[in-house]
Order: structure tokens, then sequence, then C-alpha cells
């Protein structure tokens, strides 16, 4: 490629950018955080995100119907045997946040629970 070539394209590519054309294209992907279910416990139990940071969570249940409830940002998820859900989250403040399960899963349901940790 000519540096002509290359310069044209820069520019191009920079106009796109500042219209907002590129934003798609150029954005992170979020990052997956696999989270796995089981009596009575989450896994992992401490998960650390920075803030602002685009992440989807991806729940599977290796036993019975669960379910993942983190108040402070308004999130919650069922989280079914078999099957994988999927929940968006992009944390706007720092600090622990306690997360838990809503869904009666059997004695010791009450102890089933995670911090999330955004930095």
């Amino acid at each position: 490629m000519t540096p002509d070539v290359r310069r044209r394209l820069l520019l191009v590519a920079a106009a796109a950018g500042a219209c907002g054309m590129l934003a798609p294209a150029l954005a992170t992907p979020p990052r997956v955080i696999q989270v796995r279910a089981r009596r009575f416990v989450f896994e992992p139990a401490t998960i650390h995100v920075a803030r602002g940071e685009a992440v989807v969570f991806e729940f599977t249940s290796l036993d019975v119907p669960m379910g993942f409830n983190l108040p402070d940002f308004g999130v919650r998820s069922d989280i079914m045997p078999g099957a994988t859900s999927r929940l968006p989250l992009t944390p706007d403040k720092s600090g622990q946040f306690a997360f838990s399960c809503d869904i009666f899963c059997g004695s010791g349901h009450e102890t089933m629970s995670g911090v999330l940790v955004v930095s």
C-alpha cells in the first residue's frame, strides 16, 4: 500500500469514526464470564470486573433450577439445568456487590451467594 493510499484510508476511517459509523465494528466484544451453579454454590463465588467493562455472564446449572440476583444493578436471571442463560452487564459503579440465588433450591439455599467486585 502506498503512503498516499494509506493516508486516504486513515482520513476516511477518522471521518467515519467521528460520525459514529465505525463504533460497532471497532467496539470490543464483552468479556464472557462462565458461572456454574450447583446446590448450594456459585462457581466462581467471587467475580472481578472493571467499572465500565462490558461483560456477559453465562450461567449453567448442574442439578436443579436456580436463580441469579444482583440487586445493586437491578439484574437477575433464571438458570435452568441443561441450558445456558446469558446476562449482559456493564457495571457503572465500583465496590463489592452481593449476588444470590433467588429460587429455592433446597436446604442450604440461604447460603448460596457470591460477590461481584468492581474496581
